[in-house]
């Protein structure tokens, strides 16, 4: 072979090989890119709830899940305090209002799903009036749970309507979660204005006030003391007080004479997300069936926004409960919102 055939075999073997490493390193450029999908989520319902879905979702998908679960109240506080910066992608669960108050603030980002069409009106009418910024995942009534053998132990009548837990007997027996933090103490606050009128809801705080042992942080909190016999009385969402009863038969699940509110839990996705693609594949797959048929194994029992999804046994029979016609509009504002928490707070938590 001459000298110049072998030159450029040389060049060939060398572009071959420099061919081969840019291959190389590509592939590992995309492995690494694959490797690197990730969704920051903050996470509005139960622990064990929140776990599943993050858990579950990465193990089908291969997306690194970083969730974070706080109240909802606290996560659009926290949406708010991020808005320069956003820290996470998504907002998955809690209580539909501090949702709306989100979007009407610009804090999260329309998105309509191909799925949306499968959901029940009430989640469909949650995106309308959102502008598709939110939209429903799940319903659940409030009420509140209580101790039958403490009761009869205490020679107590057991409560049947709101107006009951303000009763002298009950002093120091009562926990709720604080609305400022809580979406479901919000929905409290919410609901007795609607029954009453907000000057008489006030008064009506004001008197509880001095039956409550504890303002927790999360709303199921107060279910879960009764389920543990740390409280006789417990304001939460219903489903909330069924898993409790599950844990201790003594725990019995009550619907106000009243009325009474409930919640449309929602699902938001932030403005800003650095990984709004993987944020809306979620989004997709959350209100699918198979994830919200992740629920009830969890512990969490309410009507899911799917028309597919098997309601849960467990779940509040709405059919039964006699539930006011709550004005989400009004009480996802966050003109409202800022005008009840500081009357609440002032009035009612400082006792002014």
């Amino acid at each position: 072979m001459t000298d110049t055939g072998k030159r450029s075999r040389g060049r060939q073997s060398a572009w071959v090989a420099a061919g081969a490493l840019a291959l190389g390193l590509a592939g590992l450029a995309g492995g690494a890119k694959a490797a690197d999908r990730n969704l920051v989520m903050y996470c509005g319902v139960d622990e064990a709830w929140c776990r599943a879905m993050a858990t579950t979702y990465q193990k089908q998908t291969g997306v690194n899940v970083d969730m974070t679960r706080m109240s909802a109240g606290e996560i659009y506080a926290r949406l708010r305090a991020e808005k320069a910066n956003p820290q996470a992608d998504i907002w998955w669960g809690g209580t539909g209002d501090p949702h709306l108050q989100a979007a009407e603030e610009g804090l999260t980002e329309e998105y309509k799903s191909a799925v949306l069409p499968n959901l029940r009106d009430w989640a469909q009418k949650q995106a309308e009036r959102s502008k598709y910024r939110t939209v429903g995942i799940y319903l659940g009534a409030l009420g509140y749970g209580y101790n039958e053998e403490d009761l009869k132990q205490r020679n107590l009548k057991a409560p049947e309507c709101w107006a009951d837990l303000i009763k002298p007997e009950f002093e120091g027996e009562v926990e709720m979660a604080d609305p400022n933090s809580s979406g479901t103490a919000w929905t409290a606050l919410a609901t007795m204005v609607q029954l009453m009128g907000e000057d008489k809801a006030i008064d009506y705080f004001k008197q509880l006030n001095k039956n409550i042992a504890e303002y927790t942080k999360a709303g199921a909190a107060p279910a879960l003391a009764v389920g543990k016999g740390e409280t006789l009385v417990g304001i939460a969402f219903q489903h909330d007080v069924i898993n409790a009863a599950k844990q201790n038969t003594a725990v019995k699940v009550v619907s106000p004479c009243e009325g009474t509110g409930y919640e449309i839990g929602s699902m938001s996705i932030v403005k800003g997300a650095k990984h709004l693609d993987e944020a809306q594949k979620y989004y997709d797959w959350a209100l699918s069936v198979d994830a919200q048929k992740l629920a009830a194994p969890n512990g969490s029992y309410q009507i899911p926004s799917n028309k597919d999804t098997p309601v849960p046994p467990e779940a509040p029979d709405l059919s039964k409960i006699k539930l006011i016609d709550y004005d989400f509009a009004k009480y996802g504002s966050s003109e409202v919102r800022k005008k009840l928490l500081k009357r609440f707070s002032d009035e009612v938590r400082n006792g002014g």
